[in-house]
């Protein structure tokens, strides 16, 4: 075997032998293609350093795996066991990612261990005709490979030459049994031109060899041909049905038949064989049906699924991950799966507290969903059986359906039903529930591929789930830590309101307050934590009760935001925050304020005047240790009214903050003098003028005398 070392870390020799026990592994266990992954020390990611058998362009999206994530490399590197998966359901359960990529297969992932540290990890694929059992001599085969590998890798890292990959891996060349003779070589040659039309791709599905009678088919010159890949050479093959079906070939090592349309006339037959160095091509003309306009299908070499092409289901993997809410993730699989699958309706439902959760569904009405929603795990129904079990189910017709189930409900003309139980790590999370208006086969490859989107759509149900719940605690917890009702102060009148950020925002750290400090004074506060999360709510707790306290004994709005600003410096919160107090002292007739870089407040007057306070500038809480927060006076009359805010009232992208705080002080200047209710509800319809992406919290003081 000739090796060929790529750039990267090491010295070739360790390169090469290496190699040269990685072969011995692949022929030994009689693998259909295997990859190995090196595990640096200083960072747990499993980085794809040799292939056999497959192509880089098809696996370099695995190219880094972290040992956290939910697949059998990373599993065998956490638990310096060897995983294995012989079942083709099962890999798509437990790893659906990797099943969408290899689906149909037998997989081992063994630990490369020295001195009981993981150094790399060896992952083998065998097809799914692979006995469910790992056999004796395989298992024999990868516990001496790793065996030779473990010290070879541990002394290269001890002289200082660690084996790190380059920017590709290394691919080792598949061995042929024995050279062909001339003769024989002449006679394959002879063989190959006497077909209608055969070609030869290497396992990157660039074109190696064509014969002319190809050449006539695809309508392109030999030597035109060699190098090239047929999607990107040829227009009418640049859909996702011949890169889809060679990178399927390439990672399952199994025959596929499809056609494509060619001219108005014909279409092009296609049967791809593969094997470990590439894939063999044959090619014929076909009538187009005359009845239809379609091509005349050959009998598939392998039975086809009744699923669209590979790439719906990734514009499905790509939608799922930008879901944030259960809500979104019922939307994202009804918009996609539904079309994709050619399901009628679709059920997604969480396990919570026990019990089935309808969170989404399409193609049912809610009479029908109570037969499932807030029914016991534990109830003798499909979905219940299917979750607990953590086995999917299938009825290729309401007819078996009801054989197994006597008390089933049709629904309308629903016949054949799938029952995805949706399970990361083992632990059920939900379950989705397809049916079809027809009978449906079900095939095995279908199955798998089902399964393995279940297992997507599981992932973002989870976090989703994940998310809601951490909202709906930061939620709570700000809307506990918020006064629920502000107190009564003869001589004002005072409203507040608190908006959270819209939809997929996370809780903020706006608060408000109006203490009392005495028969005729009080505090009117407003600030605002930095950041959009659970802390920032507790963080706006802790200094809303230290503002409450300091401002309850009557202490001035300038030492108050010192005092604060080291209570943010006794808490190491690593949070900053903005804040606005003022003083209303309604015997002197006059108000103290002093602002710690918090949006400044608007004061109408009794005559509808309105302007924007300018004060001495302070930095924010949690910035400066020592800081100092300038006071400013301003008088009192009866009257007049504060109106103190957040910055999410004001800011917008591309919006200058001062124009936006002029436009609201013109805003409060317009409106009619009404209650100061009806005024507050005016400056919120401010915000209801374009997209809001902060929370927004606002306190309204009014004088009365």
């Amino acid at each position: 075997m000739t090796v060929v070392v790529t750039a990267a870390s090491g010295s070739a020799q360790d390169w090469k032998e290496l190699a040269r026990h990685f072969h011995r592994l692949v022929t030994d266990a009689d693998a259909s293609s295997a990859m190995l992954f090196l595990l640096p020390l200083k960072e747990p990611v499993l980085q794809l350093s040799m292939l056999y058998g497959t192509s880089w362009s098809v696996l370099s999206s695995w190219a880094r795996i972290h040992v956290q994530e939910a697949l059998p490399a990373a599993e065998a590197a956490r638990e310096k066991r060897t995983v294995w998966v012989g079942d083709p359901q099962e890999l798509a359960l437990h790893y659906p990612r990797l099943a969408l990529m290899v689906p149909d297969h037998a997989l081992a992932a063994a630990p490369v261990l020295a001195d009981d540290v993981v150094r790399g990890v060896a992952c083998l694929l065998w097809p799914s005709s692979h006995p469910r059992h790992l056999g004796r001599e395989e298992a024999a085969a990868i516990d001496a490979f790793c065996h030779r590998a473990g010290p070879l890798l541990a002394r290269a890292a001890r002289r200082g030459r660690p084996l790190l990959p380059g920017t590709r891996p290394m691919t080792l060349p598949a061995e042929r049994s024995s050279p062909p003779d001339p003769a024989e070589a002449l006679a394959a040659h002879d063989y190959v031109v006497r077909l209608p039309g055969a070609m030869s791709l290497d396992l990157e599905g660039r074109i190696t060899f064509a014969g002319e009678a190809a050449s006539d088919l695809l309508g392109v010159r030999v030597a035109d041909l060699l190098g090239a890949r047929p999607w990107e050479l040829l227009p009418w093959l640049t859909g996702p049905d011949f890169e889809d079906r060679f990178r399927a070939a390439v990672i399952g090592h199994r025959p596929a038949r499809f056609t494509v349309a060619h001219t108005a006339d014909t279409c092009l037959s296609f049967e791809l064989y593969p094997d470990a160095s590439g894939i063999s091509v044959h090619m014929a003309a076909l009538p187009r049906a005359s009845s239809t306009g379609g091509c005349q299908h050959a009998a598939p070499v392998v039975e086809p699924t009744e699923i669209k092409p590979f790439q719906q289901l990734m514009h499905l993997a790509a939608g799922l991950t930008e879901t944030v809410r259960m809500s979104d993730v019922a939307d994202a699989v009804a918009h996609q799966f539904l079309p994709s699958f050619g399901a009628a309706g679709l059920i997604l439902m969480t396990a919570s507290e026990g019990r089935l959760r309808v969170v989404g569904h399409r193609g049912y009405d809610t009479a029908f969903l109570s037969l499932f929603d807030g029914h016991p795990l534990d109830s003798d129904n499909p979905p219940a059986k299917a979750l607990t079990a953590r086995r999917p189910l299938f009825f290729t017709s309401f007819t078996e359906f009801r054989r197994m189930y006597p008390d089933a409900v049709q629904y309308g003309t629903r016949n054949a039903w799938a029952f995805l139980p949706l399970v990361i790590r083992g632990r059920a999370v939900g379950i989705l529930v397809l049916s079809f208006d027809r009978t449906r086969r079900f095939p095995p490859t279908e199955r798998n591929l089902l399964i393995s989107v279940a297992g997507l759509v599981a992932q973002a149900l989870d976090r989703a789930c994940l998310h809601e719940a951490r909202d709906d605690l930061a939620r709570t917890l700000q809307t506990g830590l918020l006064p629920q009702q502000l107190p009564a102060v003869p001589g004002l009148r005072a409203a507040a309101r608190y908006l959270p950020a819209a939809h997929g925002m996370d809780v903020g750290g706006d608060f408000y307050d109006l203490i009392r400090s005495g028969p005729a004074s009080a505090t009117a506060v407003i600030g605002d934590v930095q950041g959009h999360n659970v802390g920032a709510a507790a963080l706006m707790g802790q200094l809303r009760t230290a503002v409450h306290t300091h401002a309850a004994v009557g202490m001035r709005p300038d030492v108050l935001l010192r005092r604060t600003n080291q209570v943010m410096f006794d808490l190491n919160a690593e949070l900053f925050a903005s804040c606005l107090c003022i003083r209303l002292d309604l015997v002197r007739r006059r108000a103290l304020l002093a602002t710690a870089g918090h949006p400044p407040p608007l004061l109408r007057h009794p005559d509808g005047r309105t302007e924007v306070l300018t004060l001495p500038p302070g930095p924010l809480l949690g910035v400066v240790a020592d800081a100092d927060y300038p006071a400013a006076e301003f008088p009192l009359s009866s009257g007049l009214t504060l109106a103190l805010y957040t910055d999410g009232l004001v800011e917008a992208p591309g919006i200058d903050i001062d124009d936006a705080i002029a436009t609201l002080a013109g805003r409060l200047a317009r409106a009619p003098r009404d209650d100061i209710e009806s005024l507050t509800e005016t400056l919120l319809d401010h915000a209801s003028l374009r997209p809001r992406t902060d929370d927004i919290a606002m306190l309204l003081v009014q004088v009365t005398r």
